[in-house]
């Protein structure tokens, strides 16, 4: 039975790594005290060691040891053992290929329909989804397919902003983007707003945090639902 949260983000403004999602991820990863931690998305271009201290520092906090996939000779065989797997945010692209390219894409599928608890932020959120088209990131290497977990039936949009009626801004706003993005697909996309999540328990999708999320499908004008909403109008 699949056990996801899957979070716009890993941090608030003003706040620290993680800190809004402590008391869930205590809970969420009760079952274990070692977590597998992916970090290919390497933001900002941060090592990989140095992107898996970031996020070992925040569970130590919890009681919990956190271990690169990156340090293992059988990358397969660690995700088919691990008992919590989290992927951390960046490039979506960048994520996308290094899973692609290291045939671990699908062992990661297996994972979380086996079971196993997964935490996604951003990039680590966008791979849940049917594709990952809907990312905000920029084509920094070319993945050989847009294909992604699809362990969620829609795709996501981390991060998602609403219009500024007074930002002095002309580029493109979000909605415009997944709009142009419907031109072409029609698969369903949720924006994520900062501090939201959803919390997936085998089929039963929730959307929790203080804010609402916003839903395009195709053909419909977006609309709004709720924390607390069940999503199952798929």
């Amino acid at each position: 039975m699949k056990n996801l949260i899957v979070a716009s983000t890993s941090t608030l403004h003003g706040g620290k790594y993680l800190d809004y999602l402590g008391e869930v991820l205590s809970h969420h990863f009760r079952q274990t005290d070692e977590i597998l931690f992916i970090p290919f998305a390497r933001p900002g271009g941060i090592s990989h060691n140095d992107y898996t201290a970031r996020a070992a520092a925040v569970f130590q906090e919890i009681g919990k040891k956190v271990v690169g996939l990156h340090t293992f000779k059988d990358p397969l065989e660690a995700l088919e053992n691990a008992r919590g797997i989290f992927t951390g945010g960046g490039n979506t692209f960048l994520l996308v290929k290094e899973l692609h390219e290291k045939k671990l894409m699908q062992p990661l599928r297996d994972a979380i329909f086996y079971g196993t608890p997964y935490l996604g932020t951003s990039a680590g959120s966008n791979i849940c989804g049917l594709t990952m088209q809907t990312t905000n990131d920029m084509p920094i290497v070319r993945p050989p397919s847009f294909k992604t977990l699809g362990v969620l039936p829609f795709n996501i949009n981390p991060h998602y902003l609403d219009p500024d009626p007074n930002s002095k801004h002309m580029g493109e706003t979000r909605e415009t983007r997944i709009k142009e993005f419907h031109t072409q697909n029609q698969l369903p996309v949720i924006g994520l707003r900062e501090g939201s999540w959803l919390q997936v328990t085998g089929d039963t999708i929730i959307l929790k945090g203080n804010l609402s999320a916003r839903v395009f499908e195709h053909g419909k004008a977006p609309y709004e639902i709720t924390s607390g909403t069940k999503i199952d109008t798929f």
